[in-house]
Formats: C-alpha cells, structure tokens, sequence
C-alpha cells in the first residue's frame, strides 16, 4: 500500500467542509518559513487528488481548470497538469506570488468540495528549498493538517529529524498532524 492509499483509507477522522481557513495558514507561515527559517518557496504548489472517469466529475475539473486559467491571466499563475504512475492526478501552479498559490489550490479544492468529490482529494503540497535542499509541507485534506516532509540524499530515505526540528519551530504557524504514523513521503513529487 503506497502513500496515496493510506490516504484514501484513513477515513476515521474527517475535516467537514473545505476548511480553508486551514489551508490559508500557510500564507501567513510563511512569512516564518522565510524570514525566521531561511525557508523559499519554489514558486509552485500542487494539489493530488484521485480522478473518476465519469462525465460528471471531469466536467467540474474542466470548469474549474478554465476558470483558474482565466484567473492565472491576471494573477501571472500558470496551470499544469501531470499524472502518476499509479494513476493520480497532480494540477500544480506556478506563480512567483506565494498567496495566488494558495488561492489557486483552495479554488480547485473547494469545487471539488461542494460537487461532492472532497473524498477525492489527497494532499496539497507546498515545496520550499534551503541550501539547495527540498522541504515540503504536505496538507492531508482528510485529516486537515500539515506534516513536514524532508527527503534524505539517498534514495527513497527521509530525514525525521529536521523534519521534527521544523515541526517543533513552527507549532503555533500550521494546524499539525499529531499522528507521525500518518505523515506519509511523497516520492516523485512533480515540482
């Protein structure tokens, strides 16, 4: 069972509603992942959700990825699609302005939300980088929390420490996922 799996079965505890409050919490973290932590943002962010093959549910997806296009004309946010071996789909974003990142995930997540495909959604992913190294922070829209994610520099390996250490200098920013036993990698992120 990989990552995205143990998401779609870890069906006990439940975030009602789209919870964008929780979302939008990284817009103001970060401003500490910056200044405080030395963190960048990539300029990119991505959301992961399980597709279904019905019309029903690519017609929401379609409305909405031209609705974030006609928006991303304003706002200079870039719209890719990507899809994973195992048949999931990545929208990522890309924008040099950290909060259009954030409002372009809560869009999509929110119509698929209210069209009754919530359960659909997997993580959104946030990348940031520092001294060359890759950090993410992971949003499990099932739980509705973060969890850090520091891969090592072997393959395939995660670095638990740091990633405790960012957890512990950023409690009060993220609304955390306490259950380390569901701060699932994510291996070949597309960003």
């Amino acid at each position: 069972m990989g990552f995205l799996d143990a998401l779609l079965g870890g069906r006990g505890k439940r975030v009602k509603g789209a919870a964008p409050d929780r979302l939008f919490a990284m817009t103001t973290a970060q401003v500490t992942l910056d200044t405080g932590l030395g963190l960048q943002h990539k300029g990119a962010t991505a959301i992961v959700f399980q597709p279904l093959e019905t019309a029903d549910f690519e017609g929401i997806l379609k409305e909405t990825e031209e609705l974030l296009s006609a928006e991303g004309q304003d706002t200079g946010t870039a719209l890719e699609n990507s899809a994973d071996e195992y048949g999931y789909r990545w929208l990522i974003f890309r924008d040099q302005d950290f909060e259009d990142l954030v409002v372009a995930l809560n869009t999509i997540s929110t119509q698929l939300q209210e069209s009754g495909y919530g359960d659909r959604l997997l993580a959104a992913v946030f990348p940031f980088e520092r001294d060359g190294r890759k950090i993410y922070f992971i949003y499990n829209f099932k739980r509705g929390a973060y969890y850090p994610f520091v891969p090592a520099k072997s393959d395939k390996a995660r670095n638990t420490e740091e990633e405790l250490r960012i957890k512990a200098q950023l409690a009060r920013e993220l609304p955390w996922e306490e259950d380390m036993a569901r701060w699932f990698p994510l291996w070949d992120i597309p960003l």
